[in-house]
């Protein structure tokens, strides 16, 4: 019998080990392609391509505002396709009969002389729908929701957002809200947010919005920019104040009581709203999600407001 120093087994049992491997991998080598498998290889490829094709086509459409959740969207009472949608803020407190009149501003009718849901009656035939906006009490059920639904089973004229808790500092999650919901229940061309101390010239409105009907991605407003407050406890200050640069200036937006996006900007709210992120104030933060769009932007300035010390004072006029 042969004897052979240790290392030489090893070595030996190395080469066999490398050899068997060699095997293994040998056998696993892939085979020649039949002229099936290479149509199948090209027909996965091809489905592939159509695959991210279609992807793209999606994330380009939601951009733009073109998708929304299945939803069954009405017009007027009549079926016509609305004008506007006019959502008028307003919380816990505000008497009805108040915000409604002052907003309203009974410009064409006598406040004494008509109630308040033919006046609204009379708009939606001209192709504008009024709804009062408000939230749920932060104590779900209690008297000032049920107050609520109770003015709303009389009148029908709120839109009360389930989801959104009313708060002064929630108004840009508010708006967010107002916009998203909008959209899916009513087919309209603008959806315009206004405050409950605005008294509003529904003709002069009609006739800005019927103006700008040929214009995609609208973005309305008394557009502004200016400083960003930085210092706590003082109006209008901006907590997130840093993220605004080293000259600490707000970008352009719609600024004040009052601003209107067509259709597929509302769109784009309700798609995307999750998403999107809110400031201290309820114009910047839709002047933020404008500025990633490609929104036209129109400053119209009728829909200035004026400051009295802290009351306010606007008027479409």
């Amino acid at each position: 019998m042969l004897c052979l120093p240790s290392s030489l087994w090893q070595d030996a049992e190395n080469r066999m080990l490398l050899a068997n491997l060699l095997k293994l991998n040998y056998a696993q080598r892939p085979k020649v392609l039949s002229v099936e498998d290479k149509l199948m290889v090209l027909g996965c490829k091809e489905l592939e391509r159509r695959t991210v094709d279609v992807e793209m086509e999606l994330t380009l459409a939601k951009s733009q505002g073109y998708l929304k959740k299945q939803q069954k969207q009405s017009g007027s009472s009549s079926g016509k396709k609305l004008v506007a949608v006019i959502g008028v803020y307003t919380g816990f407190g505000v008497g009805y009969d108040a915000i409604s009149s002052g907003v309203l501003g009974c410009q064409d009718v006598s406040c004494s002389s008509i109630s308040i849901s033919d006046v609204l009656s009379k708009l939606e035939e001209r192709g504008i729908l009024v709804r009062f906006v408000i939230g749920r009490s932060p104590n779900r059920g209690d008297s000032l929701d049920r107050n609520i639904d109770e003015e709303n089973l009389a009148t029908k004229d709120f839109l009360i957002l389930d989801d959104h808790e009313e708060d002064q500092e929630e108004l840009p999650k508010k708006t967010k809200f107002f916009f998203s919901t909008a959209v899916q229940l009513w087919d309209a061309d603008f959806y315009v947010k206004v405050d409950d101390n605005v008294a509003l010239n529904f003709d002069d409105l009609i006739e800005l919005l019927e103006s700008r009907h040929d214009k995609d991605s609208a973005y309305i407003g008394c557009m502004k920019s200016g400083d960003v407050v930085v210092e706590e406890g003082k109006p209008w200050y901006e907590p997130e104040w840093w993220k605004f640069g080293d000259q600490k200036s707000y970008f352009r937006h719609a600024a004040g009581s009052i601003f209107i996006l067509s259709k597929n900007l509302a769109q784009y709210i309700n798609i995307n709203g999750a998403s999107l992120k809110a400031y201290a104030h309820d114009d910047i933060s839709v002047g933020s999600w404008m500025m990633g769009l490609q929104a036209t932007y129109i400053d119209d300035s009728r829909l200035c407001c004026s400051y009295s010390g802290q009351d306010k004072v606007c008027s479409l006029a």
